[in-house]
């Protein structure tokens, strides 16, 4: 995936007095250092000197790096399948609704750089606490969102290759090859951002429906 920008580290402890320290803070913190140091190279003690608090203050909220890593997992794919689930349910042409979920997904990607490697890049941790079992069927439920939409064109007919499946697949599997390789190799000579994604929709698109 290339590099990655190391997380920037952040040792003064904050005063005593400044409020409650707020989960979300832990948690874009931890999620810099997962990305930039891996699961394993990622501590209790880096993640809190990231935010500026104790190890213990740290452990207040939650019981260890595992119980970060899911819920940064599953706040992510949770923003993904509402968008899914929003733009599924529009009154809309099929073909259009699976190009805005497709857009969504790349813009999404684009705008939370480092969720999206933790969810669709990184090898997962091998883990029992808490159980991966609400981020596995997070992650069906946003794919099967978005290919009953492809169902939904391939049952009218309007697939010029394939079925509904490996349609479905190959599409997706090309948004994220864009967004993973424009997020992994950031010193690349990309093209505008907004021109790639048109043109990989619509070379995608056009390709497999039939007007």
């Amino acid at each position: 995936m290339g590099t990655v920008a190391p997380a920037t580290r952040k040792t003064t402890r904050k005063a005593k007095g400044d409020g409650h320290l707020r989960r979300a803070e832990i948690l874009a913190a931890a999620e810099r250092i997962f990305v930039a140091e891996g699961y394993e190279g990622a501590t209790i003690r880096k993640i809190a000197d990231e935010v500026g608090v104790s190890s213990t203050a740290l452990y207040m909220h939650f019981a260890d790096k595992a119980c970060i890593l899911h819920e940064i997992v599953e706040g992510t794919l949770n923003e993904l399948l509402r968008s899914n689930t929003e733009i599924a349910a529009k009154p809309l042409d099929a073909v259009v609704r699976t190009r805005m979920m497709l857009d969504a997904y790349m813009r999404w990607g684009f705008e939370h750089p480092n969720a999206y490697h933790l969810v669709y890049c990184a090898t997962p941790p091998v883990s029992t606490e808490p159980s991966p079992e609400r981020t596995s069927d997070l992650a069906r439920e946003c794919y099967e969102a978005f290919s009953g939409v492809v169902k939904e064109v391939a049952a009218a007919g309007r697939l010029r290759i394939g079925d509904a499946d490996t349609a479905a697949q190959a599409i997706w599997t090309a948004c994220h090859g864009l967004v993973a390789l424009v997020i992994g190799r950031p010193t690349f000579e990309w093209a505008d951002r907004e021109q790639l994604m048109r043109v990989t929709l619509d070379g995608m698109l056009h390709g497999l429906v039939i007007d």
